[in-house]
């Protein structure tokens, strides 16, 4: 499995203070240097964390891949066209909420992800569509024109070392194998870390994990170059 590393909470810390440390530009250069086979952003809405200039930036200087998380919306669509990050991934965004709390609900609003999707393709960039590991949403997926999903893996997360842990994991092969029986390619991520990254072993034909805050937990303890390496090592 490849593995991206999302950047958001290097710019969150930043942003506490309103300056410009720690360098999120910087921070990618590292990220890539010990491992990281792609770069993820979410620019949101209200730009809590990464900001217009960042992504602009790293499309500029990555040595790997830019993945630009963003909400369907006119605006984003506007953004992603003129920038051609190498993938986009759409995922629901409220303004009122900490973190991505569900996946995108595709089979309610198939027609507008369709046609959000097509303009994205044609091109050149590669969509990948945020949803929870179920059939409904993983056939709809299909349906869209996006060559991947990425599976919303923060259930297992939260049940991890429960009694559920082996119910959510479930959910997770069988989407899996579903959508690429469907011909889709598969990602994860949300709520991944050291101790519960193994088991995306056992999912055939993962490509790749976005993990993100919990690599910059680790950060403040190890650096960010020894906990990029780290993760990266769980996820060969």
């Amino acid at each position: 499995m490849l593995l991206g590393v999302n950047i958001d909470h290097v710019a969150t810390l930043r942003n506490a203070r309103g300056g410009k440390e720690p360098d999120t530009i910087l921070a990618a250069d590292i990220c890539e240097q010990n491992g990281a086979t792609s770069i993820t952003t979410h620019l949101r809405e209200d730009r809590r964390h990464i900001k217009d200039e960042d992504v602009r930036t790293l499309i500029k200087t990555l040595k790997t891949n830019l993945n630009l998380e963003m909400a369907v919306t006119e605006e984003m669509g506007r953004i992603a066209l003129e920038i051609k990050p190498h993938s986009v991934c759409l995922v629901p965004e409220k303004r009122q909420e900490i973190t991505t709390e569900g996946g995108l609900d595709v089979s309610g609003q198939l027609e507008k992800i369709t046609n959000f999707v097509k303009p994205l393709k044609d091109a050149g960039i590669i969509v990948s569509l945020f949803i929870d590991p179920n059939e409904e949403q993983v056939k709809a997926s299909a349906k869209t024109g996006a060559q991947f999903i990425e599976m919303h893996t923060g259930q297992y997360s939260e049940a991890y070392g429960t009694e559920k842990e082996e119910e959510e994991f479930q959910k997770l092969k069988k989407s899996a194998q579903l959508a690429q029986s469907l011909g889709l390619k598969v990602n994860a991520g949300h709520g991944l870390n050291y101790d519960n990254v193994h088991r995306m072993h056992e999912i055939q034909g993962l490509y790749e994990l976005n993990i993100g805050h919990s690599i910059i937990s680790r950060a403040i303890f190890t650096g960010l170059a020894a906990a990029v390496r780290e993760m990266a090592d769980l996820t060969k």
